[in-house]
């Protein structure tokens, strides 16, 4: 039941982010601060909440990365608050990303099926912060938003290369 439940916020979330995030056709406009800003506040929550869903059966390796994942994350916003608030950009951040909502549920998997879970989970959601800071850098509205996705961007790829190359090794 609760599987069901995460399932379908997820998806009201993911319909919800989808205009703001969205999937931009060509020759639509670079996505502004306000919306990069929302959108990186979103892929840290997502990451908060791989903290909150790592597994109970006391996996050391994915509680530790999920640890260290929202750590980066909260050092990202507290430097996002800043731009954000020289911006004066009013946000309304929606839940936890879909793809957390893809995780298997520790207590309803094995190990390796859980760890898999966790780092495919990931995937999905790198790929898009990724490729919406690649296009707002084509045509930023901000310098400081600007030089901080420049900041970002080379350790987000190494994230999910990362993550990839570990998905591919379970």
């Amino acid at each position: 039941m609760r599987v069901v439940a995460v399932i379908i916020q997820a998806f009201i979330s993911t319909a919800a982010l989808a205009d703001s995030t969205g999937e931009r056709k060509l020759g639509e406009p670079s996505p502004t601060a306000a919306e990069v800003i929302g959108s990186v506040y979103n892929f840290s929550r997502f990451q908060q909440g791989l903290l909150e869903n790592t597994d109970l059966k006391g996996n050391a390796e994915v509680k530790n990365l999920a640890a260290l994942r929202a750590e980066e994350a909260a050092k990202r916003d507290k430097s996002l608050k800043e731009i954000q608030k020289a911006i004066g950009a009013e946000l309304h951040v929606g839940r936890a990303t879909s793809s957390t909502a893809s995780l298997v549920e520790p207590e309803m998997s094995d190990g390796p099926t859980y760890v898999r879970s966790f780092y495919a989970a990931q995937i999905p959601e790198y790929e898009s912060i990724i490729s919406l800071l690649e296009r707002y850098l084509k045509a930023p509205d901000n310098t400081a938003l600007a030089a901080f996705a420049r900041e970002q961007l080379p350790m987000l790829r190494s994230q999910v290369r990362d993550a990839e190359r570990t998905m591919a090794d379970k």
